[in-house]
C-alpha cells in the first residue's frame, strides 16, 4: 500500500546513518555515575554514621592525661630557692546515669535508618527518572519523524495535483489546499524540533552526556495489564514505600529528640577516677616528697535553673514533631495518589493499545479508499488530506499508548517500592537497533 511506504521512508530518512545507539542500562549507568542528588544520599548517609557515632562516644568512658613541667623560683625572708617542678594528672569520666545521652544516641541511630531509606528513593527515583526521560526522547523523535514522513507525502501529492492540474484534471483551490496543509505541516515541524531538543536536554540532566542515538521500542510486545487489586497494591506502597518508610523515621527521630530534651530536667550521675602525681604543691611549693594520689567518686549534678533554655528546646522538639507528623500524611496521601494513580492508567494504557491498534488498521483502509477514490474524481483532496491525517494521528496514538504504559508501568513500582534494576532489564529486552537505510524507494512505481 502506499501509505505504508510513506511510513517506511519516513523511517528510512529518519534513522539512515544511526548505526550506533544506546540502550536502556547504558543511559542508567551513565545517570549512576553522573546524578549528584544520589552522591548527597551517600554522603547523607555517611553524615548519619558519623553522628551515631558521636552520639555513642558520649556515653563510653572519656579518658584525658595532663602533664606539666616547670620551673619555679621561691623567695622566702631573702632566700632563693630554685627546683623544677613536675605533674601528671590522668582523669576517667564514665557516665552512669544521662538520660538526654541516651535518647540522642537513640535518636541519631533512628535519622541513620532514615538516611538510608532516603538513599533508597532516591535510586527508585533515578530509576523512574531515566526510563521517563528516555522514553520521551524516543516519543518526541517519533512525534518529529511521523511529520517529517507526512509532510513527505504531502509534498508528493502536492506535485501530483500540480501535474493534474496542469492537465486541467483538477482545480486550482486543491493546489491550495495541498499548499496550506505543507504550511502547517512545516509549522508542525519546528515545533517537534524543539519538544526533541527539550527532551533530549531533560535526559542530558540525567547522564551529563548529549544523548545522541537511542535503540527504539520494538513491535512485536505483549502489553499486560497489571494484576491483583487496587487496594491490596495501597496496602503494600504504604508499607514499602521507603519515602514513606524514611518520613516514618523521622517522626521516631523526632520523638526521640523531644525525649531527650526533656531528659536534661534529670539529674546526671557519672563515675570519676583521678591519678595525681606531683612535687608541686598549691601556688607551686616545692612539696617534700613527690607524692601521688589516687581519687574515686561519683557526681551528681542536678539542674535547677538554666534561663528557660531547656524548656525552648523542649517546645522546639514538639514542633519539629509535629511538622514531621504533617509530613507523613502529606507524604502518605502522595504515595496512595501515585500507585491508584499508575495503576489505573497503566492497565487503561493496554486497552488503548489494543483500541489504537483497530483504528490504525481501520485509518489505513479509509486513506487507501480515499486516495483511489480521489483518482476516480469521487472524493476531493480535502478528503485525502483529512484521511491522511486520521491515519498518521493513529499511528502517533499507538506509540504514545505504548509509551505512557511503560511510563505509568514504572511509576506504578516506584510507588508500591518495588522498581529494581531487573524492570530495568526486562524493558530494555524490549528495545531495538534502528534499521538503516541505505537508499530512498521510489513511490511513484
Amino acid at each position: 500500500m502506499r501509505s505504508t511506504k510513506l511510513i517506511l521512508l519516513g523511517l528510512a530518512v529518519t534513522l539512515a546513518g544511526r548505526a550506533c545507539a544506546d540502550d536502556l542500562l547504558t543511559v542508567y549507568q551513565q545517570a549512576l555515575q553522573a546524578a549528584p542528588s544520589l552522591k548527597s544520599a551517600d554522603v547523607k548517609v555517611d553524615i548519619g554514621a558519623a553522628q551515631t557515632g558521636q552520639a555513642l562516644g558520649q556515653m563510653l568512658p572519656q579518658v584525658t592525661g595532663t602533664a606539666n613541667w616547670s620551673e619555679n623560683r621561691l623567695n622566702v625572708r631573702n632566700s632563693d630557692l630554685s627546683y623544677s617542678g613536675t605533674r601528671y594528672y590522668l582523669s576517667l569520666n564514665q557516665t552512669l546515669i544521662d538520660f538526654a545521652k541516651f535518647w540522642t544516641w537513640r535518636r541519631a541511630r533512628v535519622a541513620e535508618s532514615q538516611y538510608e531509606l532516603e538513599r533508597t528513593d532516591v535510586s527508585n527515583l533515578l530509576m523512574f527518572s531515566v526510563v521517563e526521560r528516555y522514553f520521551g526522547v524516543l516519543e518526541a523523535e517519533d512525534q518529529l519523524r511521523f511529520i517529517q514522513t507526512e509532510k513527505l507525502a504531502i509534498q508528493q501529492q502536492l506535485q501530483q495535483v500540480q501535474k493534474r492540474f496542469a492537465k486541467q484534471l483538477v482545480k486550482i483551490t486543491d493546489v491550495y489546499e495541498v499548499e496550506a496543509q505543507l504550511d502547517k505541516i512545516e509549522a508542525d515541524q519546528i515545533e517537534a524540533e524543539s519538544l526533541v531538543s527539550s527532551a533530549k536536554q531533560n535526559l542530558r540532566e540525567l547522564t551529563n552526556q548529549e544523548p545522541d542515538s537511542l535503540l527504539t521500542l520494538r513491535e512485536n510486545i505483549e502489553y499486560k495489564e497489571l494484576e491483583g487489586k487496587l487496594d491490596d497494591w495501597i496496602a503494600v506502597a504504604t508499607n514499602d514505600n521507603p519515602a514513606l518508610a524514611a518520613q516514618q523515621k523521622a517522626i521516631e527521630a523526632a520523638d526521640n529528640d523531644l525525649v531527650a530534651q526533656k531528659s536534661r530536667h534529670l539529674p546526671v550521675v557519672d563515675l570519676q577516677l583521678n591519678y595525681y602525681d606531683t612535687n608541686t604543691g598549691y601556688q607551686s611549693t616545692l612539696l617534700s616528697n613527690q607524692t601521688q594520689t589516687q581519687v574515686a567518686a561519683i557526681n551528681v549534678n542536678v539542674p535547677i535553673f538554666s534561663g528557660g533554655t531547656t524548656m525552648h528546646q523542649v517546645r522546639e522538639a514538639e514542633s519539629r514533631l509535629a511538622l514531621n507528623r504533617h509530613a507523613e500524611e502529606e507524604k502518605l496521601r502522595t504515595v496512595v495518589k501515585e500507585t491508584s494513580d499508575a495503576f489505573l492508567t497503566s492497565n487503561a494504557n493496554v486497552r488503548r493499545i489494543k483500541a489504537s491498534i483497530k483504528a490504525l488498521e481501520s485509518a489505513q483502509k479509509s486513506h487507501d479508499a480515499m486516495q483511489s477514490a480521489y483518482k476516480y474524481g469521487v472524493a476531493t483532496i480535502g478528503d485525502v488530506l483529512v484521511a491522511q491525517q486520521t491515519e498518521f494521528r493513529a499511528r502517533r496514538d499507538l506509540l504514545q499508548s505504548k509509551y505512557a504504559y511503560i511510563k505509568n508501568r514504572f511509576r506504578f513500582l516506584q510507588a508500591i517500592g518495588a522498581i529494581s534494576e531487573e524492570n530495568l532489564q526486562e524493558v530494555n529486552t524490549w528495545l531495538e537497533k534502528p534499521v538503516q537505510a541505505s537508499s530512498v524507494p521510489n513511490l511513484e512505481k
